[in-house]
Order: structure tokens, then C-alpha cells, then sequence
């Protein structure tokens, strides 16, 4: 029954948004991630979707994109709630910049090689049309090529800063996109953070590092202490800088 209520949250959050969303018209949403590909927990994983609206976005549209997020903050799962908005004549483009609401305010990003890839081999359609007729494939090569850039420009950079390593995201998102990323790079597909989590040790990572991120994603998280928290956040780094340089040097 608690596993059944807490789902019951997801609905209805989804279904709030959807119902919100309508005076946009969308010609689609989608969802990707976790949710779209079956490793969605409750209450920690992010909801992330992909609405396509018909006309080019105004300072109108954001205002309304805004008062929709902004109206579902009572509901216990809004703030892991993301979602970009496309428009038929920028879909195509995945260096393109969309409007996106995540962590609580409007940014603008793309809608990178990676989801896009996501979306055309296991995307949830949640209204409208498939991402098959709206999105074009995305070529291994493109999406070999995006994978090194994100580890090399992104996150090999970010291995050099300390402080991040501190917090628990950091650490969970740095090793499991380390570890998707070994497998699309060789294999030219793409895995769930559960598959990557089970694929770490025997690329290497810090077997101690790797419990404590199946503890807190998929069980009850041990008490932790300051002291382990910095160990961690060292063991994640010293382990995550030669790795990815490593990757970079066979892919780049």
C-alpha cells in the first residue's frame, strides 16, 4: 500500500501538469530518464520531461510555462518536476539552447545528444505525438562525440573542485555518468544508472563509494558523518580524475 500511494503522487503530479499544460496546445510530451526507462524511484529520482509546443516562444509563453510550475509547488513532488520546452522549427537542433523549468526557476538549455537518444530508443509518450516524428535520430557518431566533450569539458573539470564532492550528487551523478558513458562510448548504447551502478567495481570505482550510492538510491540510507562524507567525496575523486582521463584518451 505505501508503495502504491507514493506512486499515486507521481499521477497525480503528471497528471496536474498535463492538465496545465493543455492551454499551450503541445503537439507532444514526453518523458526520459529514469521514469522513461524503468529505474524511477520515488521520491529520488527527478521526473524529467520534454513538452513540444506549436509556435515559436514568446516572453508570453514563458510567463505562462512559469505560473504552471509555480502552481504546482504544493504537491510533494513538483521540485524534482524538469521540463523543456521545444518548438518544431528548434527540435532538430541539439546545440540549441530551450527554455527549461528545473530546480525551481527557468533556464535555458539543450535537449542534448544523449536525451535525444533516450527519447528514440525507450521515451514514454505522455501525450501526442512519438518522439519518432518529431526528433531526428542521432548518429553514433554524434552521440560518441557529445559523451567525450560532457566527460572531458564537464565533468573531468569539476573533479578538480573539492567542495562539490561534498554533496551527495556529485558524487552519485559523477560515478554513474562515468560508467554510462564507458558503455555507450563502447558499445554505442545507453544503460540505466542500476546497470551502471552494478558495472562500477569492475571499472574500478571505490567499492565503499559504490554502496553508499545504492544505499541512499535504492535502500535506507546508512548514518553518515562529516568525516565520511569528506572520505567519500576524496575516494570519488581520486578514482573519477585518471578514469575519465583514461576515456577521453581512447575516445578523443
Amino acid at each position: 500500500m505505501y508503495r502504491l500511494a507514493l506512486m499515486q503522487k507521481t499521477d497525480a503530479l503528471s497528471a496536474r501538469f498535463l492538465d496545465g499544460l493543455m492551454a499551450l496546445s503541445p503537439t507532444a510530451v514526453w518523458a526520459h530518464g529514469s521514469l522513461a526507462g524503468g529505474d524511477y524511484q520515488e521520491g529520488r529520482s527527478d521526473l524529467d520531461l520534454i513538452a513540444v509546443l506549436p509556435e515559436t516562444i514568446t516572453l508570453r509563453t514563458v510567463r505562462r510555462v512559469v505560473a504552471l510550475h509555480r502552481g504546482l509547488r504544493a504537491e510533494p513532488l513538483a521540485p524534482q518536476l524538469h521540463c523543456s520546452y521545444l518548438t518544431p522549427r528548434t527540435s532538430a537542433d541539439a546545440e540549441h539552447p530551450h527554455l527549461t523549468w528545473a530546480h525551481d526557476h527557468v533556464m535555458r538549455r539543450p535537449v542534448t545528444p544523449v536525451t535525444r537518444r533516450e527519447l528514440h530508443a525507450f521515451g514514454r509518450v505522455l501525450y501526442g505525438e512519438a518522439p519518432t516524428g518529431l526528433l531526428p535520430p542521432v548518429p553514433d557518431g554524434e552521440l560518441a562525440a557529445f559523451v567525450v566533450r560532457d566527460q572531458r569539458d564537464f565533468w573531468r573539470p569539476a573533479v578538480d573542485k573539492a567542495r562539490l564532492w561534498r554533496q551527495d550528487v556529485w558524487v552519485d551523478l559523477g560515478l554513474l555518468t562515468f560508467a554510462r558513458a564507458d558503455v555507450t562510448l563502447r558499445e554505442a548504447r545507453l544503460i540505466s544508472k542500476r546497470e551502471a551502478l552494478e558495472l562500477l567495481p569492475g571499472l574500478g570505482a571505490p567499492t565503499e563509494v559504490v554502496d553508499d550510492i545504492r544505499r541512499r538510491r535504492y535502500e535506507e540510507p546508512a548514518r553518515r558523518t562529516e568525516d565520511w562524507t569528506a572520505r567519500r567525496g576524496e575516494l570519488a575523486r581520486a578514482y573519477l580524475g585518471p578514469a575519465i582521463d583514461r576515456l577521453v584518451s581512447a575516445y578523443g
